[in-house]
This record gives structure tokens, sequence and C-alpha cells, in this order.
């Protein structure tokens, strides 16, 4: 008798797909925007991270975001979250697409080949910026149909479970009834989840979701932002099925760093905590993981620790 080949694993796609559509608790994915906050993230314990745009926008390139980030920036960065453990479903933000329907078919093949397991695309202009930014400039919903219809397309194609996202930064400039619309169209477009993006009070989130049930979505909580603070059990009883904290790493960061910078330039001495070795920063990063890989494979250059 042959021998019974191990059941395959399921990919991190398939498994948010399959939490989505799953009666239970809703998923919460802090904000990464790089790989040491996506390693403590993934430390913590999370089911799912997010890669924000503005924080890759940040700290990839140095830049606000303002649409300066492009495909090959925002899918590099993405690539490496993706496979710091590639069992955890990373969301990410993949802006306007990047371009006309051809783009945005190759933004859909990058990201899955990536381990992007879902992604989201936006309703504004090629020259965005933050959604809770004033200002914003939209495309048309017929454009915007144009978009998602390539993205479901192209997931078609490649035979993918990536998940499509929706947002729609109407709000702002045409008014919630027009969000909704274009919500509900993208639906009927192939999109799996609606976000309708800077939501400006707890009344309007509840309507969000009763307008666009049974259909999965999404709150983006950028706090001191658009939307007030929602917390997580509170976006569970209100119905929705994803919630994202986008600045729950990069801004603890700043504050934490500005802090040491400032009392160095002050004080010749950073009063660094005692905690943080140059060994506990390497354990954060995969340490044990890869010098047990080495030993593994009878490697000998780590042999007696590090």
């Amino acid at each position: 008798m042959g021998s019974i080949s191990p059941p395959r694993r399921i990919n991190a796609a398939t498994k948010l797909r399959n939490c989505i559509a799953s009666p239970g608790p809703i998923i919460l994915a802090p904000g990464v925007y790089d790989g040491f906050s996506a390693r403590i993230a993934l430390e913590v314990g999370f089911d799912a991270i997010y890669m924000t745009g503005a924080g890759t926008s940040a700290s990839k390139i140095g830049h606000a975001d303002l649409g300066i980030a492009n495909l090959h920036d925002m899918r590099e960065h993405a690539e490496m979250i993706a496979n710091l453990n590639s069992s955890v479903p990373l969301i990410a933000d993949a802006d306007t697409g990047y371009g006309g329907p051809i783009m945005i078919t190759r933004t859909i093949e990058q990201y899955t080949r990536s381990g992007v397991a879902a992604l989201h695309i936006e309703d504004q202009v090629q020259t965005k910026r933050c959604g809770h930014l004033n200002g914003k400039l939209l495309v048309s919903a017929e454009d915007f149909l144009v978009r998602i219809r390539a993205a479901t397309a192209a997931r078609k194609a490649i035979d993918s479970d990536i998940v499509i996202i929706a947002r729609t930064d109407a709000l702002q400039s045409l008014g919630y009834n027009e969000s909704i619309r274009r919500l509900k169209l993208a639906r009927e477009a192939g999109a799996d989840v609606g976000f309708l993006e800077g939501i400006t009070s707890k009344e309007q989130a509840r309507q969000t979701v009763k307008d666009l049930a049974p259909w999965p979505v999404l709150l983006n909580m950028v706090e001191h932002g658009a939307t007030p603070s929602i917390s997580v059990s509170e976006a569970d009883e209100m119905g929705f099925r994803i919630i994202l904290f986008p600045f729950a790493g990069i801004a603890p960061a700043y504050k934490a760093m500005k802090e040491v910078y400032t009392r160095l330039m002050k004080e010749g001495i950073t009063g660094a905590e005692a905690y943080m070795t140059p060994k506990q920063l390497f354990e954060v990063s995969g340490l044990s993981d890869d010098l047990e890989i080495d030993a593994r494979a009878g490697g000998t250059a780590f042999v007696g620790g590090v």
C-alpha cells in the first residue's frame, strides 16, 4: 500500500475567507507597518494583521500617504510581512489598484503570489490621499466598478481565494446614500466585503451594517481621525465582520522613539529599557526559528547558541 499524504495546509486567503463566512467573533487585525511591528503583533497572537498604507508610506519611503507609494513599494512590503508567518492572514492596502484594468489585474496577481490574504481597492483618483484627510477626489461610480470587475476577474483567472474588499471614500464629498449605493454596486460586481471609509458616528456605523446586510462589512478604526472610538466588542455587536486598527503600532512607536531621541539629544543617553537587549530584539525577530532551521539541516555555524 502507498503512503497516505498528509492533508494540504489551507492557505491564508482561504482561511480568512472561511472566517469571514463563519458566524464567529469579529476578525480583529492590528495595523503593522514594517517587519518588526508585524513580528510583535504575531508574537501577541492576533488571528490576522493589517498592512496599513499610511504606515507603509511613512516607514518604507518616508512620505505622507498621498499616493506616492506605488505597486512595487506596496507589494514588496506586503510580501515580506505576509511571509513572516504565512498561516496568519495579512489584509493589505492596495489603494486604487494602481491604474486601469490591466494594472489592477497585475495588482491582484502580485498580491496573491506574495501571500496576501485580502486587499482593499478604493474609488479615489490615482493621486489619492489618506482616507482621514480632507479634499479627497473620487472617480465616478462606473469607473469604481471597472476596478472591482477587473479585480474579481483577475482573481478568477488565477484561481485565487484572495478576499477583495471594496472601499469607498465617497462619504465626505458625496454623502452617505451615494456611498452605500457604490458599495452595493461593488457587491454586485463580485467584491467580498464592503468598507465605508471615514464613518462619522456610531449611529452611522450601525446603519451601514444594516443597509449592507447580509454582506460582510469592515470597520476602519483610525483613532483621532474622522471615526469616533468604537471598541472591538461594540463593532462586533453592531455586526461588523472585520475591524482594523491601522495606527495601533505606528502611533505608540512614534511617541516612544521621539522621547528617546529627544533624551539622547539633550542628555547624551537613551535611558533604554533594560529588557531590550540585542538578543531580545533578535528573539522577537525570529532568532529561535532561524537557529532551529540551521540545526535541522545539520548546520554548524550556530552550534552552542548565540
